[in-house]
């Protein structure tokens, strides 16, 4: 019944974005489309574990969802004209999924939601009525399939406060025609839906908060987003060089936990484990990212992971020229973390001190209104460097520090562990 369940959670996800899609296409309300499209899913859950899954499931959560946005804009006497309008415009058969043969190409009115539909809805999250924080949250809810609290503490923020951002970034774009931006504001547009994308990956390989380090389901629909973003656009070397990080990263995941679900970090991994399809693809995509044009910082993040993962040993990692693509990356964005992974760089081609030096100098530079996470990050790789310079009470003082900051429990137990290894008695 577990797997059964877990079958039914997949399936939901993958679908409700295009779900979405075709009800704001059709209709052109996005909030009550999403209320619609949610109490669908509800519905789903809790009949097709015991009635079994549609032979069309997508048909089906659509032709629900449907029925309930009609409900909703005929209970509103201001929205009942344009309601029985589109009504009168729209066939019988709108919302039944197509005949076998018929692809998510087709033109009929009638054809079911393609993937093209969550592109849209990619971008109409991305609306630039949207500040960078209200596009983020809102796709995460519409497209991520998050829940406004994982939002609320992956920014840092609390629940209600994420909840009123969402509610008023739906409202800002109420009544959007559901398009393709034009070329005007595309590579704007383009850049704020792959940062959400690459933001939704990170959620999922390593969980702001939460018993599970690692969240399958929303590193998998990153990377199944990106796949259909790169099919819209295959010669942009942003979104190549994006789906190559996310490969790379990915492909260790089989290693990044013990049995009991302890965090490895990269350094003591068996590489063994790593998904080598994913890595000859990654590579694959980064040599060619690379060739698409100046390198930007999707594709120099996938190049230092295309070095990591090359390496058959930890040993064997080319750091100096890791190094350097750091270099690269920390004049081109003002990130915080691509200038904390190059401390980490500088630390081993120039030795733990030299690091420590960088550390140091980014702790006053953290972004503003994310202070906790960023020391958290800032006292973990202090404590590693310690360690490696061989001052063991301050390195356990920083590993005690990172993990009293961290919200992820499977961090916080290694930091620990690491913390009580250096106690006098265990060194």
């Amino acid at each position: 019944m577990g797997r059964a369940t877990d079958d039914i959670e997949d399936l939901l996800r993958r679908h409700a974005p295009q779900v979405l899609g075709a009800l704001v296409r059709r209709y052109g309300h996005f909030d009550p489309a999403e209320d619609s499209v949610q109490e669908a899913l509800i519905a789903a859950a809790e009949q097709w574990p015991r009635d079994g899954i549609p032979d069309n499931p997508r048909g089906w959560l659509i032709r629900v969802a449907s029925r309930r946005l009609t409900d909703r804009l005929r209970s509103d006497e201001a929205r009942r004209r344009r309601e029985e309008t589109a009504a009168a415009l729209t066939p019988a058969d709108a919302f039944v999924a197509p005949p076998p043969g018929e692809g998510p190409g087709t033109s009929s009115l009638g054809r079911a939601p393609s993937e093209d539909d969550t592109l849209t809805l990619l971008f109409l999250c991305c609306h630039p009525a949207l500040s960078p924080a209200a596009q983020i949250a809102l796709t995460l809810r519409a497209v991520g399939g998050l829940t406004t609290a994982e939002i609320a503490r992956a920014h840092l923020v609390p629940e209600a406060t994420m909840a009123q951002r969402i509610s008023r970034a739906k409202r800002a774009v109420r009544g959007t025609q559901f398009q393709h931006p034009d070329a005007r504001d595309r590579d704007q547009r383009l850049a704020a839906v792959l940062q959400v994308l690459y933001l939704i990956f990170n959620e999922g390989y390593t969980a702001t908060a939460g018993p599970d380090l690692h969240r399958t389901d929303l590193a998998r629909e990153a990377i199944r987003l990106t796949r259909a973003v790169r099919r819209l656009l295959p010669h942009e070397g942003r979104v190549t060089g994006l789906l190559a990080l996310m490969l790379l990263t990915e492909a260790r995941t089989p290693a990044r936990t013990g049995t009991d679900g302890e965090l490895i970090p990269l350094d003591e991994q068996d590489r063994a484990r790593w998904d080598r399809t994913a890595i000859a693809e990654g590579i694959a995509l980064a040599e060619e990212a690379l060739a698409q044009g100046p390198a930007g910082d999707y594709q120099l993040q996938a190049a230092i992971a295309a070095l990591h993962d090359e390496a058959g040993r930890a040993e064997d990692t080319d750091w100096p020229q890791i190094l350097a693509l750091y270099d690269v990356l920390v004049r081109r964005t003002p990130d915080p973390a691509a200038a904390l992974g190059r401390a980490v760089a500088v630390a081993m081609v120039h030795g733990p001190r030299a690091g420590l030096a960088e550390v140091d100098a980014l702790a006053g530079a953290g972004p503003a209104g994310r202070a906790e996470q960023w020391h958290y990050r800032l006292d973990a790789v202090r404590g590693h460097l310690l360690e490696r310079a061989g001052d063991p009470d301050a390195a356990r003082t920083a590993y005690r520090a990172a993990a009293d900051a961290t919200l992820s429990e499977p961090e916080a137990r290694y930091l620990r562990r690491r913390a009580d290894r250096l106690n006098g008695s265990d060194a």
